[in-house]
């Protein structure tokens, strides 16, 4: 089980039973929005209030790499494209849906729905 704490902490919560043990995994120094597990778990992409986002593969236990960084508009959502783990979607809160490659953040391509995105 991952959580997210306030604090930006990803911690990973391992449950056997009544018992547990929780690691810290990574801390990206800002509040994380949500938590979303590409189709084969081998990665999370983590959104921050302030509208990064993140990748962390929870089997290398390394940190967070910093895929996407709001630089003009906060990233209101993001989520895996499926099939396979190579490209994500992003919608921006000013309607800007964006598909990004995974490997190095590339903007792969881009859409304005020219209107406010609300959840």
């Amino acid at each position: 089980l991952y959580f997210s704490a306030q604090e930006g902490i990803l911690f990973f919560y391992h449950i056997k039973g009544l018992q547990y043990e929780m690691k810290i995994c990574t801390d990206v120094l800002q509040p994380i929005s949500s938590l979303i597990s590409s189709p084969d778990y081998t990665v999370l992409l983590l959104v921050t209030d302030q509208g990064t986002v993140y990748t962390y593969k929870p089997a290398h236990s390394g940190e967070a790499v910093k895929l996407l960084d709001a630089s003009r508009s906060c990233f209101l959502a993001a989520d895996f494209l499926t099939p396979g783990n190579k490209y994500c979607v992003s919608v921006t809160i000013s309607g800007e849906v964006q598909v990004w490659l995974l490997e190095d953040g590339t903007c792969f391509s881009k859409l304005n729905l020219d209107t406010e995105v609300h959840v």
